[in-house]
């Protein structure tokens, strides 16, 4: 009987601490996704099109979904407004630089149209 309760213990303990270890894998995943969301904007987000942006407000919004699944530490909620500060960054930088480009563009197209302009006149 007593070799049959230590059994029945060490399984509940095992499992206790597999979900104990897998609740924080999971939580730190999410940390994890933004990070690397952070990463992906950081490097590519100046290439962006309207449709790439769609995707990464659309990847933002399920990485936010599961972080306010669990709850974080002041540290860990400290790492994430970081993260998510770094992204706001990232996405301005990148919609900047398209705007600057469009820009650049309409400037060329109204010379163009000036230089037109003025030499039918």
């Amino acid at each position: 009987m007593k070799t049959m309760n230590r059994t029945i213990l060490t399984t509940l303990l095992i499992v206790a601490i597999m979900a104990l270890i897998s609740s924080c894998t999971t939580k730190q995943s999410a940390i994890s996704q933004l990070e690397k969301f952070s990463c992906e904007l950081r490097d590519n987000g100046r290439y962006y099109n309207i449709r790439d942006w769609e995707k990464a407000a659309e990847e933002f919004s399920n990485i936010r979904k599961k972080i306010k699944k669990y709850d974080y530490t002041s540290a860990e909620r400290h790492r994430i407004g970081e993260l998510e500060g770094q992204c706001a960054g990232y996405v301005y930088e990148g919609v900047k630089g398209r705007i600057q480009d469009y820009g650049n563009e309409l400037n060329g197209i109204l010379e163009g149209l000036l230089d037109i302009i003025n030499i039918r006149f």
